[in-house]
């Protein structure tokens, strides 16, 4: 099982980004097509945290920010973590010097079994508590 971070998400409906926006669309296709992706709780309230924030300074309306949120939730089942993730958060930070919300998607990762996580913030091929880390844009 595999799921995408919040970056890739923001890519594909990032019009600033000319070159990762076809990219990242192009890869969230791709694993939609795989249907063994799901989406972290985490990672989708991020996501609608940056759509709330590109709608405050006009970039998106409202519209737009319930169009693409209900695009995202519609492709992958939200896989929602109990409270073991933030203990389990810690552990990890310390054991492979994560950032405090990348030990947070790793822990969530973890617990929901998947193996892969897809994102462009931690190291590329980087294996922390059998999640590995892959950069799609690479």
């Amino acid at each position: 099982m595999n799921a995408i971070d919040t970056n890739i998400l923001v890519y594909a409906f990032d019009v600033s980004e000319p070159i990762k926006q076809p990219q990242a669309r192009q890869f969230i296709r791709s694993r939609i097509s795989a249907t063994d992706s799901v989406l972290l709780w985490q990672v989708a309230a991020e996501f609608l945290g940056c759509l709330r924030r590109w709608q405050s300074t006009g970039r998106v309306s409202p519209n737009d920010v319930v169009s693409y949120f209900d695009e995202i939730l519609m492709y992958f089942p939200l896989v929602i973590p109990t409270r073991e993730v933030l203990l389990h958060s810690q552990r990890l930070m310390s054991r492979y010097s994560l950032s405090h919300w990348d030990s947070m998607v790793v822990a969530a990762s973890s617990e929901a079994e998947v193996d892969t996580l897809y994102s462009e913030d931690m190291q590329h091929e980087q294996v922390s508590d059998g999640v590995k880390v892959l950069n799609p844009f690479v």
